[in-house]
């Protein structure tokens, strides 16, 4: 009975996601929109298989929130994959993590959707911390894509948002020592501006809407500095269970804010 009744429902849902979509269309999209992919390990849990299987099915859910974004004209989007905290893990899951990003580095470097599209991607975060097998992984897809002018992907490895400022304001004292400016003269200077000017995603527009999966309601550090006038959008779904009539109704969200502030 509850099999039939699924299958009845399924004309009903296409239906409304087919008239959400040629509504939210219509509206203002994101200048750039941040996501912070959260639910892969509760999602395999659930299923009774360990976290990497869950990592698994994220990285195939991102590449289908990748073509809505593609589909809606979204210019910039800022993924979170994986923190500098993540990196205390336990040495087999994040070994499992580092295997799958170079296997997707090097498949995203020929994928038809970021070739066709134009994708430019840009990995952001600290390096340091990634073995040399990762780092190339990173710059041969960076060099791949790197004079694309379609949409500007970011994807946030080995990120911190307190780091992000830490690395800002440490290359601006560089650059000053290097200047031989005195102490107060630095301090004379800062300005707002000049951090972000130092920031991972300078030269790009500050994120004005972030999604964020799997019920937890906070950035847990994510472009803390980009993000002071951002909208948000919490979801109560675990990421690899994001489906697309979930996107366009956090996008509907963001148009009605959009409406409701006359911007």
């Amino acid at each position: 009975m509850l099999r039939r009744l699924l299958g009845l429902s399924r004309p009903l849902y296409w239906l409304y996601e087919k008239r959400l979509l040629k509504e939210v269309k219509k509206g203002p999209m994101p200048r750039h929109l941040g996501l912070i992919l959260d639910g892969n390990r509760r999602y395999a849990r659930a299923l009774g298989l360990p976290p990497t299987k869950g990592h698994e099915f994220g990285v195939q859910k991102a590449y289908e929130v990748l073509e809505w974004c593609l589909e809606m004209g979204i210019r910039t989007v800022t993924v979170w994959v994986f923190s500098t905290e993540n990196f205390r893990r336990s040495p087999e899951e994040v070994e499992a993590l580092m295997g799958l990003f170079v296997r997707e580095a090097e498949r995203m470097a020929e994928d038809h959707r970021i070739l066709e599209n134009q994708v430019q991607v840009r990995f952001i975060g600290r390096r340091e911390g990634f073995s040399p097998e990762v780092r190339a992984a990173m710059e041969r897809l960076e060099a791949r894509t790197r004079h694309h002018q379609g949409m500007v992907l970011n994807i946030a490895m080995g990120y911190g948002g307190r780091e992000e400022i830490v690395d800002a304001v440490k290359s601006l004292l560089l650059e000053a020592e290097e200047r031989g400016l005195s102490p107060k003269e630095v301090a004379e200077a800062l300005t707002a501006e000049e951090i972000g000017k130092r920031l991972y995603t300078a030269g790009l527009p500050d994120p004005d809407f972030i999604i964020r999966t799997s019920g937890e309601i906070r950035l847990s550090g994510f472009l803390l500095w980009q993000s002071a006038y951002s909208e948000f959008y919490f979801a109560d779904v675990l990421w690899p269970e994001f489906r697309k009539i979930d996107f366009l109704r956090a996008l509907r969200s963001y148009q009605a804010r959009e409406r409701r502030f006359g911007r």
